[in-house]
Formats: structure tokens, C-alpha cells, sequence
């Protein structure tokens, strides 16, 4: 196994996923669709299998089930260059899982079952690894019970020892005022913090994207804070300058897996030593081609196609210098 440039921890799905149905079923009633498909889902394996189609070494670390899942997960992201010799197979639990219906004018509904990710700790992650990375990414965090903050300063900080660039992605289960002590802690081993408004607005309580950038910068003054907003775009804010951004105008056919693509886009930007206003512009080309498509990445653009389509479309940007 090669040296690897990004190194993905956090959450591992198998996702099951219809065609676009034109309602919910009623009580008893049957809808037939043309396709039912099974597809790979999760943080980590999301960004992951993005970082790998546009050209760089991802490797993931979490863990599956043993069981069919677990195989079909292992084996699309090998059949899509990530490498797998990290992922681990849980003794007790199945592979995680996700129905997601899709739905004509209606968001997505997810049924979820949480499986082998709750059985993922801090043993289950090969430091030695991590250290060949150019930078680290974890996803999922608050949802994964056995990486709490303890672990997670421990990974972090040994990334900084070893000038790995840390990049932090959440899921917030719903309200509770004490995730953001879960968090606050981390932060100052984290290089980039890489939320979307609702979650901000969980950990916050504030619902304006700036000031809820305004309350993490309080705790690492020289952290990136990057929340994306969805169809409204996507905010930066450093301690001297703020980047607001729309989004590009693409059909939205799933808008699962966008975040993640995102993200990889992101990283990429970061890794290639690009300004905060060109990465961000790869990634929302990045995070628009994933929604394009039924399943987390099957749309996902390789590098020279989210070149092409960023000469191709405009994104409108504003930037503003703090004093």
C-alpha cells in the first residue's frame, strides 16, 4: 500500500435507495419503480470515493459488519480507489443501513439503523496510518459514541505534531445544548470545521450562518469555519474576512451526498495550496454534481469534468475584509 494523501474516518452505510416515486405509499399499497438501488453512504466513505475521482490516494477508516453489506461496501470503494486495509469488521454488530425515499416535491425520508458505526472507537484506527497522510478528515462525529472528544484531540493533535492539515465534519442528532461542549475542546486542534446550517444552528442555537461561525471562531480564533447552506449557498469565515457564495444552478435529482462531495472538493482546494475563494468554488461545483444523480457519488465530477463545468458556469461570490 502506497502512501495516501487524505485519510477518512467516521461513518460507513450501505444505502438502499428507490427511483423517484410519485407519492409515499398509503397503508398496504404497492408502487412499482423502474430501479431499487444499492449504493454506499456515510461520511466518510462519501468523501472518500469524491477525493478518489478527482485524483487524489483516499483511505478509509471505520467499520462494518460482517456480513453482505459489509462486503458490498468494501468492495465499491475498492472498485473506486479508495483504499480499504483500514476498514474493520464489528464481532457484534451489522453494517449500518439507510432507506432513503425520494419523493417528487418532498424531501428525501431516511430509516436508519446506526449498526456497526456505533461500535468504531479510537483502537480501531491505526495512528501509524493516519501519519502518512497530507490531511485527515473525520465525519460524523457526535453520532459515533465511541469516538468521543478525548479520542478525537487525540487524533488531532497527533495530525498537528505531523503538519496534517484536520478537517472536522459533524452530524447533530437534534437539539441539545451540550454538543457544542462535545466539540469545543477539538477545536483547537482543528484546521477547518466543515458543518451544514442546520447542524451550526444545533450547536449554536443561532440560526444566522455568520454569527454561528462567530460563536466557533471563539474557540479557535485560527480555525476555517466553512458552513454549507444547501440551495442558498455556502459561507466562510476566518478572523479577518467572510466569503458568501450561491450555489451553481444544477437539476437536483438526490440531494443525498452533496455535503460530502463538498467536502472533498474542499480538501482538494486546501491540498493543491489554492486560495479560500478558488476552493470554494471547486467545491460547490463539487457538491452540485453529487445532487445530480441517484446515490451519494454516482454523479460526482472527476477533476477535469468540475474544471471544465467552473469554466463553463458562473458562481457568484462576495467577500468581505474584516478590520
Amino acid at each position: 500500500m502506497g502512501k495516501i494523501d487524505v485519510a477518512c474516518v467516521g461513518i460507513l452505510v450501505t444505502d438502499i435507495l428507490s427511483d423517484i416515486l410519485p407519492k409515499l405509499p398509503d397503508p398496504g399499497e404497492l408502487i412499482s419503480v423502474k430501479e431499487i438501488y444499492l449504493a454506499t453512504g456515510g461520511c466518510a466513505s462519501n468523501t472518500a470515493v469524491s477525493l478518489s475521482k478527482i485524483g487524489l490516494k483516499a483511505g478509509v477508516i471505520g467499520k462494518v459488519g460482517n456480513d453482505i453489506f459489509g462486503d458490498f461496501v468494501i468492495n465499491y470503494l475498492k472498485e473506486n480507489g479508495v483504499d480499504i486495509s483500514t476498514v474493520s469488521r464489528s464481532k457484534e454488530k451489522a453494517t449500518s443501513k439507510t432507506i432513503i425515499l425520494l419523493t417528487a416535491d418532498e424531501d428525501r425520508r431516511f430509516i436508519h439503523n446506526f449498526g456497526a458505526n456505533a461500535d468504531f472507537g479510537l483502537d480501531d484506527i491505526d495512528l501509524n496510518y493516519v501519519c502518512q497522510a497530507k490531511a485527515l478528515y473525520v465525519g460524523g462525529y457526535l453520532v459515533l459514541p465511541r469516538l468521543n472528544q478525548a479520542s478525537l484531540i487525540k487524533l488531532f493533535k497527533l495530525a498537528k505534531e505531523k503538519n496534517i492539515s484536520t478537517f472536522l465534519d459533524v452530524v447533530a442528532p437534534g437539539p441539545d445544548p451540550d454538543l457544542i461542549n462535545q466539540c469545543k475542546e477539538a477545536f483547537s486542534y482543528t484546521d477547518y470545521f466543515l458543518p451544514n446550517q442546520d447542524e451550526a444552528r444545533i450547536l449554536t442555537g443561532k440560526e444566522d450562518p455568520e454569527s454561528q461561525a462567530e460563536v466557533f471562531l471563539k474557540y479557535n480564533p485560527e480555525m476555517v469555519v466553512v458552513i454549507t447552506m444547501g440551495r442558498e449557498g455556502a459561507l466562510i469565515r476566518t478572523k479577518d474576512k467572510v466569503i458568501r457564495s450561491k450555489v451553481y444552478k444544477v437539476d437536483i435529482v438526490d440531494p443525498s451526498g452533496g455535503g460530502d462531495a463538498f467536502d472533498a472538493g474542499f480538501i482538494f482546494g486546501i491540498l493543491q495550496g489554492w486560495n479560500l475563494e478558488k476552493t470554494l468554488q471547486f467545491a460547490s461545483a463539487m457538491g452540485a454534481s453529487a445532487v445530480t444523480a441517484i446515490g451519494c457519488t454516482t454523479g460526482v465530477f472527476t477533476r477535469d469534468e468540475a474544471l471544465k463545468f467552473i469554466q463553463e458556469n458562473k458562481l457568484e461570490m462576495k467577500i468581505r475584509e474584516l478590520s
